[in-house]
């Protein structure tokens, strides 16, 4: 270890913090050492060096699905979700132990901190669980989760400005001229609620020209959006504009959309959110407020990694961006 120092022109113990995955290096200068080390045939003896400081160099990544137990992991938002987090923690030197939790859903973030399988644990999506995240918070630091922020919120949580992204999708179809606008997606999980609330929010100051919206609940899965909307045609109800809580559900709306006889966007513009990379190649190809996905995972590698050095890392809201395409072009 003296000689990858000496080589890397640090001491001894910036080495040791590096080859351990602390996120107290700079990441260039921890890339720089690992080099060194690899061409130096340098090994690092993990069971020696995890009996010595207790950890497991495992992150736990947990997706709790209280609210939609049939979606699955091969959902859009997922495999991006995953891919970028598994870049991440590989990059700092930890391995994932990625968890799908199903109902029932009682004691299963305590059974998992008390498992001790992970030096710490980031869990993507509140469902239905804020209370749990809130209870687990009170004495367990090294815990993130993806998800909206909520008043007085104790635990730590990266995301996007929901409330703020919705706005700008509503924004941009009253714009268009669109005037009965349907809100489609749960509004039971907090990042959907936020983005139902903004939505609403901006609807209100023009309702004195006659716009308006209505909130169709519908499930996360493709299959359920697709009936939820097809009904909601069949009903005889008029609207002309979709602003779906999620991609998935905007491009299950287009399908109905589309089966009813009715054509995108001369008669119903679609705004989705996430901007998946299926977004763009859909036809239309699909507007939708941007989520920084890649940005998201490290900032919840991040802050887990910072936590679990003992820092009282903060939660982090990004920026929402409207992408504009040819699914809500002004009609």
């Amino acid at each position: 270890m003296a000689d990858i120092a000496r080589l890397a022109g640090v001491h001894v113990s910036t080495v040791s913090r590096a080859l351990a995955g602390s996120p107290l290096i700079e990441r260039r200068m921890r890339e720089k050492i690992l080099k060194i080390a690899a061409k130096q045939g340098y090994v690092v003896n993990a069971t020696a060096r995890n009996l010595r400081t207790r950890r497991t160099q495992t992150l736990n990544v947990a997706i709790p699905l209280a609210h939609e137990s049939g979606q699955a992991l091969t959902d859009p938002f997922f495999t991006d979700m995953l891919g970028h987090l598994a870049d991440e923690i590989t990059q700092r030197g930890y391995a994932m132990h990625l968890q799908k939790i199903l109902p029932p859903m009682q004691g299963w973030l305590p059974k998992l901190i008390r498992a001790r399988s992970a030096d710490g644990i980031i869990v993507i999506g509140q469902s239905t669980e804020h209370a749990a995240l809130e209870e687990a918070a009170r004495d367990y630091a090294p815990l993130v989760v993806w998800g909206g922020q909520l008043e007085q919120q104790r635990y730590c949580v990266v995301g996007t400005d929901n409330a703020g992204g919705a706005r700008l999708a509503a924004e941009h179809l009253l714009a268009a001229g669109r005037r009965r606008i349907v809100f489609v997606g749960d509004p039971s999980i907090p990042e959907i609620r936020l983005r139902r609330d903004g939505c609403e929010r901006a609807l209100k100051k023009a309702r004195a020209a006659g716009a308006d919206v209505r909130v169709l609940a519908a499930h996360m899965t493709a299959d359920a959006a697709y009936e939820s909307v097809r009904g909601f045609i069949a009903r005889g109800e008029r609207f002309d504009a979709v602003f779906a809580a999620t991609d998935v559900i905007a491009i299950s709306a287009m399908r109905a959309i589309a089966a009813a006889g009715l054509a995108i966007p001369r008669d119903v513009a679609v705004v989705g959110f996430d901007d998946i990379p299926l977004a763009a190649h859909v036809h239309p190809p699909l507007t939708t407020v941007r989520q920084d996905i890649a940005r998201g995972a490290k900032l919840l590698v991040d802050l887990v990694l910072r936590r679990l050095a003992g820092e009282n890392a903060p939660s982090v809201t990004m920026p929402a961006e409207l992408v504009v395409r040819e699914s809500s072009a002004s009609g």
